[in-house]
This record gives C-alpha cells, structure tokens and sequence, in this order.
C-alpha cells in the first residue's frame, strides 16, 4: 500500500474536530493476530455446512477463514476512533470518528500496512416505526401458474426445470442487497424460507424497515403466490443481508458488502445474489476508472472472487449504466469468480441501459442476461408492478442458476458457471452487450447430467 497516496488524501480532508461530521477509514493491517482459531478445528468458528461445502469442492481451510484478533482491534480502538466493520478475509478493519487527524495515528501503529479514506457524512438517528398487517396484492390472478412473471422464466426455458423436480429445495441462498422492506409483511413470501437477516450498515436495525429495493429482487426469487407471481427458486431457503447505505454512495459500502458475503460463507450457504454496483462516489477523488475493471481492483470485486472461491456460486447485476457516459459495467460485476447478468427486452435485445462489457483484461462481461425490462415484481405494499434493471435480471436467472445446482449436486460452483454459460446461444459468439447471450437452463440440466454421469 502507497503511504504517500494516503497523506494526499487525508491532506484534501477538512481538518480537525467536528461535532456533527464522521470520518471513516479502512485499516489495512500487516497481519490478523492470533484470534485463538486452528485450521485442525474449523468448526469452531465455521458453520457445518460452510465447511462441508469446502470439504465437497476440495477446499482447503486456512487461516484466511479466521477472524481478526481482538487484541488488534482493541489497539486500533486505543487511537479514540471506533471499528465500524471488518474484513477477515483481507485483514482489514474501517474505523469511524469525528477527527480526521485520527487516520495518522493509526497509520503509525506497527500492525497497519496502510490507511485509505472511505466516508465522510453525518450520522443521524432516525426513529422508524414498525407496521403492521398482512399486504395482499390487487391484482387477479392469472390462470398460468406463474402468473405475472410467467414470461421472465420461460425465457429461459426454467418452466421445464420446475417440472423435472427443481425448484430450490435444500439449497441455501444470501441476497446481499439495500433492504428488504416489508417482507415480513406481504403475501406473497408467507412460504418464505427464511434462514436469517442482518443489517450490516446499522446493526441491531430491521433490514425490514427501510428500502424496497432488495423486497422487489426477493421477489423475483422467492415469491410465491400461484397465478399472481411465483419467482424461479421459490423453495430455496434465503439470508436477507442489508450492505447497501442509500443516504451516500461511498466505498464503505464495499466493506459492508465484502462483510456481508464472509458472513454468508460462515454460516454455509450455496448462493449469493447481489444487484449491487459501484464506479462513482460522492467524493469524486475515491471513483473509480475504467482501467480498474480487472476483477482484482476494487475490494468488493476481490471479495466476490474470494467468495468463488470458497465453493459459492456468486451472480452480479452488470449495473444500469449502459444508457450512461460510463456504458461499461460496474464494480464487482467485473470479478473474475462472479456469473455477471445483463438486462434484455421481451424482443431479446439489449436494454438502453444495461451496461457492457468488456472488462479491462478483455474478459467477456456480462456472461448472460435475462428479462430485465419490464419484470414482474412485488413492491413494498405487496402489489405486483413491472420494474426495470439489471437489479431484476440477475436474481431471475440466479434463480434457475440455484435450481440448476440443486440439480446437479455433484458439480462444483465453476462448473455451474460454465454449464450456464455453454447453454447460452452466443456462446460461440459473445459480445460485448449480451456476452454469451441467454442461456436455456434445462439445456444446461441435460448437458449437467451427462456430465456427471461421465464423471462417476
């Protein structure tokens, strides 16, 4: 880490106390400590099932997957800033406080490599009210099963999926998204297999309260009211984790998202689903530039590789910058290790604002698209509306991508991807707007199959 870049950044800070304004850092430690955890006895801080999926895949444990020793935060806590999150995989911990000169006293400390600048902004203590009753939608229902969103999964010929028998049972799913508003309250997730929440830019706050955002992404998945709206793995089981901060757009949210995603792998789940992406921050110094497309730049593209690589099948939206100066697709759709969705139009053309690929290192990006102009979705009050985005896209194919896995138990998450993407109807041929194209997942069910058969 650069030490010089790190004074020129805190040099362009206001200086000094302020009673009313927060700072935060990200700490790159050296090293994590010794938190007490042996790779001989993973379970005692890893899940069962976090650890069977690594035992499956030919995972090793290392101490990468430990947290980081008390004893340092407690060192870092000594400077009067406060640790707001942190990161065991990168050995990273952000620190908050109201006086911008503490980011030198912590960079002197023996154990920090460096310190780089992440949010600036007020905290404010808002009071939300909790509501309650049971939201219905008012629309009639349709007489296909599907109803609404009958389209957005016959696209991608998932209808015959469901009907071989995959529609997510047994399967354990994380959607790491902005809030989750109203879930606890609409109909249409009254089946909903519920595993968990967690709210990681307020802790201890409902991730039910605010931003309907990640209710409308849900739903794509996990709603389940036949003839009005069922989504593509409606019997999957779901972690609902909130890492997206809507009063500012800082790289804080990459460590929040990155905790996140470590989160999900402790507890064991199978699948990650984010509609999540970054390029530009209200401090215009901290955005980032095309030439950071690599999937190894930003740390929120490092921890969807890190993710990969820990066994989890992990999609991304491409972003909705296509219509924009910036067209290309976001951070961390540009990782290595994530299947990244674009958005197409009921034609099967691009939309205007679906971003493209290619990234940096000329990888093709996105790898496949789905339905993601006008898709079926449930809002915060229950009702079924059609919204637009990659947002949509990307848990409508990570859907199938999840009863596809269900399907095939014996492969691994990179052979998922590669099934996908082999099944896809550009995949001789991919561009930089569709990449491999749509795939058709039973196709990918039938290749599966024979390939597993050969394997045994």
């Amino acid at each position: 880490m650069c030490r010089i870049l790190f004074i020129l950044l805190v040099c362009c800070l206001p200086i000094g106390l302020w009673a009313d304004e927060y700072y935060c850092f990200r700490v790159y430690l050296k090293d994590k400590g010794n938190a007490g955890y042996r790779v001989e006895n993973p379970e005692v801080y890893l899940s069962k099932r976090a650890i069977e999926r690594r035992i499956k895949q030919a995972i090793e444990v290392t101490q990468e997957d430990f947290p980081i020793s008390p004893a340092y935060i407690n060192q870092l806590s000594k400077t009067g800033a406060k640790p707001i999150v942190q990161s065991r995989w990168f050995a990273t911990v952000v620190m908050e406080s109201t006086d911008s000169l503490v980011a030198k006293q912590l960079e002197q400390l023996d154990i920090v490599d460096s310190v780089k600048y992440v949010w600036k902004g007020k905290r404010e203590n808002l009071e939300r009210v909790e509501e309650t009753g049971k939201l219905y939608p008012e629309k009639e229902p349709l007489p296909d099963k599907y109803g609404h969103a009958q389209k957005q999964i016959k696209m991608l010929n998932g209808m015959k999926l469901h009907k071989a028998g995959f529609q997510g049972e047994g399967m354990q799913v994380a959607v790491i998204d902005a809030g989750f508003k109203h879930v606890d309250r609409i109909a249409a997730f009254d089946s909903l297999h519920l595993l968990g929440t967690y709210n990681f830019v307020t802790p201890g706050e409902s991730v039910f309260l605010d931003d309907d955002h990640g209710t409308k992404v849900l739903s794509c998945l996990a709603a389940n009211l036949p003839g009005i709206m069922v989504g593509t793995a409606p019997n999957a089981s779901f972690l609902l984790l909130k890492s997206e901060d809507g009063a500012s757009e800082y790289p804080i949210e990459e460590d929040y998202w990155t905790a996140a995603v470590e989160y999900a792998d402790s507890v064991g789940v199978d699948v990650v689903t984010s509609s999540l992406g970054y390029f530009s921050f209200d401090d215009e110094s901290l955005s980032y530039g095309y030439e950071a497309l690599t999937g190894k730049h930003a740390l929120i593209s490092q921890a969807a590789n890190r993710a990969s690589e820990k066994g989890i099948l992990v999609f991304c939206s491409a972003g909705n910058e296509g219509g924009n100066e910036w067209r290309k697709i976001t951070v961390p759709a540009d990782a290595i290790g994530a299947f990244t969705v674009g958005s197409i139009t009921q034609e099967k053309k691009r939309s205007n604002f679906s971003s493209m690929g290619f990234t940096a290192d000329r990888r093709v990006k996105p790898d496949a698209v789905a339905l993601g102009t006008s898709s079926c979705v449930i809002g915060s009050r229950g009702d079924v509306r059609f919204a637009s985005g990659t947002s949509f896209s990307t848990p409508i194919l990570a859907g199938l991508g999840i009863c596809l896995w269900q399907s095939l138990p014996g492969l691994t998450n990179r052979e998922v991807m590669d099934l996908l993407r082999r099944s896809s109807h550009l995949y001789k041929r991919p561009n930089v707007e569709l990449g491999y194209g749509i795939p058709n997942v039973y196709k990918a069910y039938k290749k599966g199959k024979k390939y597993e058969s050969r394997s045994k």
